[in-house]
């Protein structure tokens, strides 16, 4: 059938599904902006949220910082583009407020930011590895006395600029896993006893060991300088008059795990770390040291609160 024509003799054009849909969205009020206008408004949002944020970045033609997307692609969250669409979905926050702007600038050496909840070390000076601390070195950077030191192992490092550190120690008889980081916050908090971090010891004792030692670490066992509480205890073998007892508690007392043993009627013959809440030795020799992973490190900041 021939369409209908119109007055001027054209056919009339048949409508499209897509035409019957009404638009509900109002006009703007200015049709027309110029591209230099456009450019100043975004400019001006994004520094909106800049001192939203409380930063004193500058976003514009001399910025201070990076951009966040940048950021978090440096740090190995995402690409950038797939960093951007995490801030379109407000998963990202910039020293605990959501951002969804982007082209917001961070300064990766001072902001906290966090994906989904879980903190991001984006800062490039801060440096996290576990050393397999051998038997007979000193939890020490240097030793007065000239014996061998932690900061034999890493001296090239420190001699770079790192300025590393241990956190907390191990005595000299001790063996395992030791962390060595330049981030003063985390290393304080990881030792307040407020948060409670566990580490795992594997003890050859003398003598062969049953349920008798597992009920009395975990009951608690009275040392000099008060009660002390094993959280976990496993007899993992026995053999020739030896056993080997894993040991995981959160106490931090100097020789804390040989004391309690001793004092139980098991004295310790060597003694291991090999676990420092999720941080693991794994299959890592001793001397061996190892940078830590993005989730190791996400874990450590959220077992302390940072």
């Amino acid at each position: 059938m021939t369409p209908p024509a119109r007055r001027d003799g054209t056919p009339e054009k048949k409508k499209r599904d897509s035409d019957m849909f009404v638009s509900n969205a109002k006009p703007a009020r200015r049709q027309h902006v110029d591209k230099r206008e456009r450019a100043n408004k975004k400019k001006a949002t994004a520094d909106s949220v800049a001192r939203d944020l409380g930063a004193d970045w500058l976003v514009g033609d001399n910025p201070k910082g990076e951009r966040l997307q940048k950021v978090l692609a440096k740090a190995g969250v995402a690409s950038r583009r797939h960093a951007e669409i995490m801030i379109d979905a407000g998963r990202v926050e910039v020293n605990g407020k959501i951002v969804m702007q982007q082209g917001v600038r961070v300064d990766p050496n001072v902001d906290v930011i966090r994906v989904d909840g879980v903190r991001i070390n984006v800062n490039e000076e801060t440096r996290y590895f576990i050393l397999n601390k051998p038997r007979g070195l000193q939890s020490t950077m240097s030793d007065e006395l000239g014996r061998p030191c932690i900061g034999d192992l890493i001296g090239d490092r420190v001699a770079a600029g790192q300025r590393l550190f241990h956190v907390g120690r191990l005595d000299a008889d001790t063996e395992g896993l030791i962390l060595i980081t330049n981030d003063g916050e985390l290393a304080n908090r990881l030792m307040h006893p407020k948060y409670e971090v566990r580490k795992t010891y594997l003890a050859t004792v003398l003598g062969e060991a049953g349920n008798g030692l597992v009920r009395t670490l975990k009951e608690g066992v009275e040392l000099e300088d008060g009660l002390a509480k094993a959280d976990y205890v496993q007899i993992v073998d026995k053999n020739q008059g030896y056993s080997l007892v894993r040991v995981e508690l959160h106490e931090g007392r100097k020789h804390i795990v040989r004391r309690m043993l001793k004092e139980a009627g098991f004295p310790v013959q060597r003694l291991v770390r090999t676990k420092l809440h999720t941080l693991q030795l794994g299959e890592m020799k001793p001397g061996i040291l190892r940078a830590l992973n993005s989730n190791e490190l996400a874990s450590l900041y959220k077992a302390v609160g940072m």
